[in-house]
């Protein structure tokens, strides 16, 4: 691979993936002793923690709704999680990212069951290297899941980018400086309901069926991922109450 190069003429990326494959994936829940539920996810350098409270009431109580819950979304990023220490300061990307992720949730999470109550999920990147928004909700309807909130179905995501003219699938920090187009999708795979699609640059008509074709096999591989991870909190709480050893 020449110098500065992230695609190779066969098809391989800087770190040996295919233009298609994710990056290796480590989905845990139930990480946080407090939260009502949790979520650990790192997909390759990417670490995120998220974390449910709620249903809960909502101070001052003008704010809540009568009709269901107010499903609320922060997503920080830790100074320490990027080269350059970052503020601890909310900045206006992470306000933004806080109502995208909101967003790619609410159509799954039933908040009509609750009414004049919030239900608060934060996100917090611990660790960047490209893809925080898509593993961030990834995180963050797990640990949803994980709280008991009724969803519609599990919210998995995943970026799809154009890299030195290639539909790439789960960019890298790496790749998303230096890619012609980033598209952050997020499905609820079992429903084949799109909850997020956000598109910067410019596809072809062709190129963009390719891309989503490419972000719903993705979803469908992480979508079952997450499944696994939550069968394995099952078991272990099944296993604690029957007195097994884990």
């Amino acid at each position: 691979m020449a110098q500065g190069q992230l695609i190779t003429p066969e098809g391989v990326r800087r770190d040996g993936r295919r233009l298609d494959e994710l990056r290796p994936m480590e989905l845990s829940v139930g990480v946080l002793k407090n939260a009502n539920g949790s979520a650990y996810v790192r997909q390759g350098n990417t670490k995120i923690l998220a974390a449910v409270y709620g249903p809960r009431s909502v101070h001052p109580r003008h704010l809540a709704y009568p009709d269901r819950a107010r499903l609320r979304c922060r997503y920080h990023m830790a100074p320490f999680s990027v080269e350059v220490r970052k503020s601890p300061a909310p900045s206006r990307r992470e306000v933004e990212l806080s109502k995208v992720i909101r967003e790619a949730l609410s159509q799954a999470v039933m908040v009509e069951q609750f009414p004049f109550t919030a239900i608060d999920v934060f996100v917090e990147v611990l660790e960047a290297d490209g893809s925080t928004r898509c593993a961030g909700i990834n995180a963050a309807s797990l640990a949803l899941a994980d709280a008991g909130i009724p969803m519609r179905d599990l919210v998995a995501a995943c970026a799809v980018g154009k890299v030195e003219g290639h539909l790439v699938v789960d960019l890298t920090d790496l790749e998303d400086k230096s890619c012609e187009v980033d598209m952050p999708f997020a499905v609820m795979y079992g429903k084949r309901k799109v909850t997020l699609l956000q598109l910067d640059g410019q596809l072809s008509p062709e190129e963009f069926v390719k891309a989503v074709d490419m972000a719903m096999a993705s979803c469908g591989k992480i979508y079952h991922m997450q499944k696994e991870a939550l069968k394995r909190r099952h078991l272990a709480l099944r296993r604690k109450v029957e007195g097994e050893p884990s």
